[in-house]
């Protein structure tokens, strides 16, 4: 069914923000340029616009970027050097244990044995953390012949804003949408991209707001993600990764190992927060200011209701009648038809809260808002939801897969897709 909420219309706000070309980094006038000049694309997609981020949140960014990055590939190097020295190590007391024997002497073939087993147990240690593997993309891979529109909507994207096409898209159980990307075995050199995107997010916003929730995620591909920066992000997220093996191996007998963790994960923490705000910039090119910040809204509002009504109202109709036939992923539609309010919602105390305080990886709604120079107002609206305009004809075979997978997991434990502070209700 279709989406029966209500819409918003963002204005523009009287905050004093101007927009200002001088300083912009030339990663970002790079994009800025490549996203003139195209030609007319999906309805969904507006007329391009000329809006221009504040230069020094760029320049910021870029140099935040590159300083992690320079340490991630320090830290990487030398754990790697350290490792071939445990190993040489290894070897070297294998071969004075292996003349202690020849020369009768036990007691110094016991310790140069022990001495070689440490060695070894180190290096192992630093091999399984610079062999840490990111997380595979998980979720449903989506052909192009079942969805056309949405490919189509996503390669006019990617024209636009002057990147390469995904690679694969992937339909999730997430009020989210992300890029991921990862090296290629294929070409050499080459990062591979896949799109992930959350069914109940599709639920949540209308044709128009998937685009523009779409674009901020080209935003980052734009932005943050090409040629070596690509390269640089991996970086990052391979000494992070390469922390977290270290850490559990020797969690404080290192002090300033795990003071170093902290400091690197705080600044990686910062920069996703910037890099959010930059592929804002980026999408309000793609679809306008005014669109994007209707759907950071409507997001924050359809998440909201997810959380502290939806979910709860499910998992008390399934613990209350184990044997109900409850499906809260087919039902999500009708649900959203039949208890989403916005003046109820935002009615709510916690709305305002969660709104003015930012997450983990997210700056706060109101921060994202200022940036993009709107503020909202809320009007009603019938329009459909993204989910029957993409995906009609796959709604019930996708709904019965995740629903089939949510009973599995709620004969174990209660299973909300959105828990409290998560930071996955954001695009």
């Amino acid at each position: 069914g279709g989406l029966a909420a209500s819409a918003r219309v963002v204005r523009p706000a009287h905050s004093g923000l101007r927009g200002r070309g001088e300083g912009v980094c030339t990663r970002t006038m790079t994009v800025s340029a490549s996203l003139h000049s195209r030609r007319p694309i999906d309805p969904v997609i507006r007329p391009m616009h000329d809006f221009v981020p504040r230069s020094s949140v760029l320049r910021l960014r870029a140099r935040l970027a590159r300083r992690l990055a320079l340490v991630s590939l320090g830290g990487l190097a030398l754990l790697l050097g350290v490792t071939l020295s445990l190993v040489a190590l290894a070897l070297s007391c294998a071969g004075q244990a292996w003349a202690a024997i020849g020369e009768g002497e036990p007691l110094r073939t016991l310790s140069w044995v022990c001495a070689g087993l440490v060695s070894v147990a180190l290096a192992l240690g630093g091999l399984k953390a610079l062999l840490q593997l990111g997380p595979r993309p998980e979720g449903i891979r989506l052909p192009r012949a079942a969805a056309e529109d949405l490919f189509r909507l996503l390669d006019d994207l990617a024209w636009r804003a002057g990147v390469e096409p995904v690679a694969h898209v992937r339909i999730t159980d997430e009020v989210n949408a992300i890029v991921v990307q990862r090296p290629g075995f294929v070409l050499p050199g080459a990062m591979r991209t896949e799109l992930l995107i959350g069914l109940p997010l599709v639920h949540c916003l209308s044709p128009a707001q998937l685009a523009a929730v779409l674009a901020h995620e080209f935003g980052h591909l734009a932005a943050q993600r090409q040629g070596w920066c690509g390269w640089a992000g991996w970086l990052r997220a391979a000494w992070v990764r390469a922390l977290d093996a270290l850490l559990a191996i020797v969690p404080s007998r290192l002090p300033w190992l795990g003071e170093h963790a902290e400091r690197f994960c705080h600044d990686m923490l910062r920069l996703a927060r910037i890099e959010e705000l930059e592929a804002d910039a980026v999408a309000a090119r793609l679809v306008g200011p005014d669109l994007l910040g209707e759907t950071l809204v409507e997001l924050s509002r359809k998440s909201h209701f997810l959380q502290h009504d939806y979910w709860p109202r499910v998992h008390a109709l399934q613990t209350a009648d184990a044997a109900s036939a409850v499906r809260p992923f087919r039902e999500m539609a009708h649900g959203f038809a039949a208890g989403f309010s916005h003046a109820a919602i935002a009615a709510d105390p916690a709305l305002a809260l969660d709104e003015a305080r930012a997450g983990l990886f997210h700056p706060s709604l109101r921060r994202r808002l200022r940036a993009l120079r709107v503020s909202a107002a809320a009007l009603p609206s019938d329009a459909s939801s993204a989910a029957t305009h993409f995906f009609a004809s796959l709604l019930p075979s996708l709904a019965w897969i995740f629903d089939r997978v949510w009973w599995e997991g709620a004969r174990i434990r209660r299973h909300p897709m959105v828990v409290p502070d998560d930071d996955r209700a954001w695009p």
